[in-house]
């Protein structure tokens, strides 16, 4: 009767690994084909690259042409203040202005001194899924900072924390952009001059 029981057992046990034996075959499979394929895209090495190149067309067909050289040529783009140097004269530039990097503070300065206000710490995280992380592209956070800035000045600095000059930014690097930008705004006008049409002279008849 045992002997009975035990053939009967092992043949269960016989037919019963015929099926289960390929189905956990089948399923290890296809977990290891998930894993390769999410490894894949998590490390790919290109991925990176290829998002900041579409964040950089994307900034760019969002600022005029002027803030795309400047961020092309040096690496950041400067914003105007809201505030006029003079509220009663509507002919008087900005009292201030904003220099605006990837990853870094957003630093205020005043345009016709030069001297520098303070540094506005502010993150944008990147929010794509599934593999959204703590850092957007560069170019992207330049855009998120410079809308933010272009359309609710007050609104962003009231979320930003606040430091004075020299927190995270070394201020003779920054000195040196501003250099920088005033060499470039100058080198542009004179290249804009030297494109603009002549009127013809009139002959005398």
């Amino acid at each position: 009767m045992l002997l009975a029981l035990a053939a009967s057992a092992l043949v269960a046990l016989a037919l019963l690994s015929d099926l289960v034996v390929p189905w956990s075959v089948e399923q290890y499979s296809r977990h290891r084909a998930r894993r390769r394929r999410v490894t894949e895209e998590v490390f790919d090495p290109g991925r990176e690259r290829r998002a900041e190149q579409k964040a950089r067309e994307l900034l760019r067909s969002c600022v005029d042409e002027e803030d795309w050289e400047m961020y092309r040529e040096l690496g950041f783009i400067r914003v105007w203040g809201k505030q006029r140097a003079a509220d009663h004269d509507r002919f008087a530039g900005p009292a201030y202005a904003y220099l605006i990097y990837p990853h870094k503070p957003i630093v205020a300065y005043l345009p016709q001194t030069g001297r520098l206000l303070s540094e506005y710490c502010i993150n944008f995280p990147d929010q794509t899924r599934p593999f959204g992380s703590t850092r957007l592209p560069d170019s992207d956070d330049v855009l998120a900072k410079w809308m933010a800035l272009t359309s609710d000045e007050q609104r962003l600095l009231s979320a930003a924390n606040m430091h004075l000059p020299g927190r995270q930014f070394d201020p003779a690097a920054l000195r040196r952009d501003l250099w920088r930008l005033s060499r470039w705004e100058r080198a542009r006008i004179r290249s804009l001059v030297g494109k603009a049409p002549t009127a013809p002279l009139e002959s005398d008849s």
